[in-house]
């Protein structure tokens, strides 16, 4: 894979990871029309440790809080002691969903839903719930219910965002998206909803980037393919950070309706590439002998 490829892919990883648009849609929408041949290979997952990245470094301060309360736990035998391991356990709580739906599920998620035309009808389902979550918002304040706070985030609110965020295995869906709008239904702050979102993907994303780094290690650090791997981990984690500040930033001020719109947008153009003949639903399940390819990078299916 050319190095500005890469770098563009990082980009699009590290803006579309954490606004509620979903990054999965965008990589393979824009590696499809790069030509690559195998656009849901390995690393469209692997990218994502970038934006990983991002998340650690900005809560740097909040998970380690959260890792020393769950060690404390852990040592004395006692569970939510603190506030800090309360929402560590929360967003252990929050994790279960993604993973047994994401073993029980990959194939077949992979089989029906990693080609443009679901994308697009994904993307225009969430996008109707997201603007169903702040029509909720409306009628909570119009009937004097003030915002909850984190500290208000409980066992069911944890399960419940968990399940919005299995959802997001479905490429148009967005985790951050699925995951906020999960938030805004069971009455979280809008920026609280954001922060809790972003700390609940840790778990998730750590896991499905080691697996696939390590499933597809043999391709992914060969030697020609190791710098634009790099390239595009660097970009998305510094694009990540600031995609980061932006959202919490936004949230405190504006609803989510510009992302509503968005996703729309993003589903009419999808359905307009297919029309034109740019975009194919044709799923590849043939791996190419990537012998003969020139400028791309071809990997076996990853296990979603």
């Amino acid at each position: 894979m050319p190095i500005w490829e890469a770098a563009l892919l990082g980009l699009i990883q590290g803006l579309t990871e954490f606004l509620p648009i979903s990054s999965t849609a965008h990589l393979l929408i824009a590696r499809q029309l790069l030509g690559h041949e195998n656009p849901e290979d390995a690393f469209t997952v692997v990218i994502q440790l970038g934006t990983l990245a991002a998340v650690f470094v900005y809560f740097r301060a909040d998970i380690a809080r959260m890792l020393n309360g769950l060690w404390a736990d852990i040592r004395t035998r006692r569970f939510a002691s603190t506030p800090d391991s309360r929402i560590g356990w929360l967003i252990v709580l929050g994790t279960v969903p993604v993973v047994v739906i994401g073993f029980t599920l990959k194939k077949w998620l992979k089989a029906n839903f990693f080609h443009p035309t679901p994308i697009a009808v994904v993307a225009i389902v969430f996008a109707l719930l997201m603007a169903a979550s702040e029509w909720w918002v409306t009628r909570r304040t119009n009937r004097g219910l003030p915002p909850r706070e984190e500290g208000n985030i409980n066992w069911l609110d944890a399960l419940w965002v968990g399940l919005f965020q299995a959802l997001a295995l479905m490429p148009g869906g967005s985790r951050s998206g699925t995951t906020i709008t999960a938030g805004l239904f069971a009455g979280f702050a809008r920026p609280v909803a954001a922060r809790f979102s972003f700390l609940l993907s840790l778990p998730a994303i750590l896991g499905a980037g080691m697996k696939e780094m390590y499933d597809e290690r043999a391709t992914l650090f060969a030697s020609d393919q190791i710098a634009a791997l790099g390239v595009g981990l660097l970009v998305s984690a510094v694009v990540g950070y600031l995609a980061i500040a932006f959202l919490l930033s936004f949230l405190k001020r504006y609803s989510t309706a510009t992302f509503v719109v968005y996703r729309l947008l993003l589903a009419g153009v999808i359905f307009g590439l297919i029309a034109h003949g740019s975009l194919t639903n044709t799923n590849s399940d043939k791996k190419p002998d990537s012998s003969h390819l020139q400028g791309s990078v071809v990997l076996p299916e990853p296990a979603e």
